[in-house]
């Protein structure tokens, strides 16, 4: 059984498989491009996508505005399929970071690490990018599709649910991580469930995108199951050669085992999951305070009494210092032993999806 389309907001994307953004510079054009052109939904991430630019510190906002217009270009440049940028709504410059994908004209906006509430309210024009939230509960998908509602007149064009399972930042307290009443099978149908009236309210529908330790096509079917109407996966994308990160960074998953994987008190006061390594286990031991925030990039990181810069460890890792850095990855990645092409991983996925449904 052929795997079917996703329609957000009308844009029909063939693959129902969003490419997770993954931040300060994981996710950018070239890996994002390489999964619309293979039928999905590419993302860039926006987080920290001007690091390699020489104002970066001194002008941050700007830095940052100038490299997210340069790779949305340039991937739009190397497809016709659908892209879209994921905006941190802890961001500092949340507010000119949406304004830029917008004059870019990106096809949509996934919006989580916060409650999105305002951000119809940067894309007035509905002909604009489609908006799509990050959630990790029914009633934060409520609450969202009331407030818009209310206050624009406008509901999400689709909802990502992520489970626990997920790499890098968690909407969860510590003590859910391990919970079956948070566990992914349980949140999608609670999600579905939350959105419907809206959906019934505003006369269209609001796909909802299973995310957060979604691994093979019989995971895709499963959700599909549960009521989801595509996937998001950020993992699986790292270890293609597509990936805009460093080798030595794709190779730290390939050489992860399960007990590798650890769960970290971040920065920005949440729960995050990394690759345990030289730079975990020094901060566990005796951490040391920066002398000075670069750049006050997220909202929520009091970098007067934090060990560390969180954007700089992660900036160090990625290019591929990973001893010397934060590596977050999802709870999966102890799976992954080899890089392929982003082409070869959606047929996998595709062809084991196809596999699950046929024994219906």
């Amino acid at each position: 059984m052929t795997i079917p389309a996703l329609n957000i907001g009308g844009l029909s994307i063939p693959t129902p498989i969003i490419q997770g953004g993954m931040g300060i510079g994981v996710s950018l054009a070239g890996l994002a491009a390489a999964v619309a052109n293979a039928g999905g939904c590419g993302v860039i991430s926006a987080a920290g996508v001007g690091n390699a630019e020489a104002d970066f510190k001194s002008n941050f906002v700007e830095a940052n505005s100038r490299a997210l217009a340069e790779q949305i270009r340039k991937a739009r440049a190397a497809t016709s399929g659908v892209l879209g940028v994921n905006i941190m709504v802890a961001l500092t410059n949340f507010a000119e970071t949406v304004k830029t994908a917008v004059r870019e004209k990106i096809d949509i906006i996934f919006s989580g690490a916060g409650l999105p509430l305002d951000l119809p309210s940067h894309v007035p024009d509905e002909n604009g990018p489609r908006l799509v939230p990050i959630v990790s509960s029914a009633r934060a998908a409520a609450l969202i599709c009331r407030k818009w509602i209310a206050n624009y007149n406008r509901c999400p064009d689709a909802i990502v649910v992520e489970g626990p399972m997920a790499g890098g930042h968690l909407g969860f307290k510590p003590k859910q991580l391990d919970d079956e009443e948070y566990a992914l099978e349980k949140l999608v149908p609670q999600v579905v469930e939350a959105a419907r009236p809206f959906a019934e309210q505003v006369g269209r529908d609001i796909p909802i995108i299973a995310a957060g330790g979604v691994y093979t096509g019989a995971d895709i079917h499963k959700y599909f199951q549960l009521g989801a109407s595509g996937v998001q996966l950020g993992t699986r994308f790292v270890a293609t050669h597509e990936c805009d990160a460093d080798i030595a960074f794709k190779n730290a998953y390939i050489n992860a085992s399960e007990h590798d994987v650890q769960i970290i008190s971040s920065p920005l006061g949440m729960p995050g999951r990394a690759i345990r390594n030289t730079f975990v286990e020094h901060v566990e031991a005796d951490g040391k305070k920066p002398y000075s925030c670069p750049y006050h990039c997220l909202k929520t990181c009091d970098y007067t009494n934090t060990p560390y810069c969180i954007s700089v460890a992660l900036t160090i890792a990625k290019n591929g210092r990973c001893d010397h850095g934060l590596i977050f990855a999802g709870q999966n990645v102890h799976r992954v032993n080899s890089i392929v092409s982003v082409q070869e991983l959606m047929n996998e996925l595709t062809d084991e999806y196809a596999a699950a449904a046929a024994t219906d």
